[in-house]
């Protein structure tokens, strides 16, 4: 039979605000579970430079996550490798399965899945994705060395990229369908300073192009906004850098959300339309979007998931299931 793993508090996800969410938890005598999800350590594992990050001048994304996870690991949280594929929020304790086959029944639960990439929906774009098209600069830029790119988009997300892409890339086009930028001005100011990069204004990206075989891409077909013209920009990579969209699968269908997915919370909060369940970070910011306020809301979720199973023991509600205890189903 199944596994079952018994905790007071579960938490869903493991980036800034997971891992907050149990350093908190954990010193609040919880004993929380931790289920990573399908990528541990969020966003910033695949970031380089993080600048503000308080504390740290500078450290690479993925050195902050290694460093969060032993943290949280440290004040006693279990941190388990899986991935959480349905809750039943209809009763509590609350049931979870997971990819694992094991069953996870927690009391509260803080969901902190994070956000993950956009697409453009392009056709050409799902074809070569993985053979020319990436999401993801750090994970794939080392393999431009010496070639023409482009990145699509205009905030810091795309800035960010094309300003890392210049330690490979030979010459690198950032292709905004606007005639401004919406990243931060000192980000701005680096990349108009980069002499590795073009700026091609009023432009989206209509086509990817290449061979068949090997797959791979050789080319884009970008058009003009105002006029309409279409033209060829002759590139061997093209890096999509258009934002991100919560991660909410899980609870899209059973909690409130607004603004194109996020999770709504009561002011001033984190707890969601189900009492019990509390969400923080990317699943329901919608307007910072930062690690630290991220990481603030995954010390608001334990705090008020530890108060309110304190309130629940108060009113006389059955005792909350021994923690961490492995079980047979």
């Amino acid at each position: 039979m199944a596994e079952q793993r018994r905790t007071k508090v579960l938490i869903v996800g493991s980036g800034p605000a997971g891992y907050t969410a149990g350093v908190y938890a954990s010193r609040a005598m919880l004993e929380p579970i931790l289920v990573q999800g399908i990528e541990p350590g969020g966003q910033l594992t695949t970031t380089t430079d993080v600048e503000n990050w308080p504390g740290e001048t500078e450290i690479q994304g993925p050195d902050l996550m290694v460093n969060m996870e032993a943290h949280a690991k440290a004040m006693g949280t279990e941190i388990i490798g899986d991935i959480i594929t349905s809750i039943d929020f209809d009763k509590r304790p609350f049931v979870c399965q997971s990819d694992s086959g094991t069953e996870y029944v927690a009391d509260a639960i803080i969901l902190a899945t994070g956000a993950r990439a956009k697409w453009l929906g392009l056709p050409s774009e799902e074809k070569f994705k993985g053979f020319g098209v990436s999401a993801c600069a750090t994970c794939d830029g080392f393999f431009y060395r010496g070639q023409d790119i482009a990145v699509i988009g205009g905030g810091n997300t795309a800035v960010e990229e094309a300003l890392f892409l210049t330690n490979f890339a030979s010459k690198v086009t950032l292709i905004h369908r606007r005639d401004e930028l919406r990243a931060e001005k000192i980000l701005q100011d680096r990349l108009f300073k980069n002499p590795k990069v073009d700026i091609l204004w009023d432009h989206q990206l209509e086509e990817v192009y290449g061979a068949d075989n090997p797959l791979g891409v050789e080319g884009i077909k970008v058009k003009n906004v105002k006029t309409g013209d279409v033209r060829d920009l002759a590139v061997k990579g093209v890096f999509v850098a258009i934002g991100h969209a919560p991660a909410n699968e899980l609870v899209k269908d059973v909690l409130e959300t607004h603004m194109g997915g996020y999770v709504v919370t009561k002011p001033d909060s984190t707890e969601t339309s189900v009492p019990g369940v509390y969400a923080a970070g990317d699943l329901t910011d919608h307007k910072y979007r930062q690690a630290v306020t991220s990481a603030g809301m995954g010390c608001m979720a334990a705090l008020e998931a530890e108060r309110w199973l304190a309130e629940q023991a108060d009113a006389g509600e059955p005792e909350p299931a021994v923690a961490n205890e492995p079980e047979s189903a």
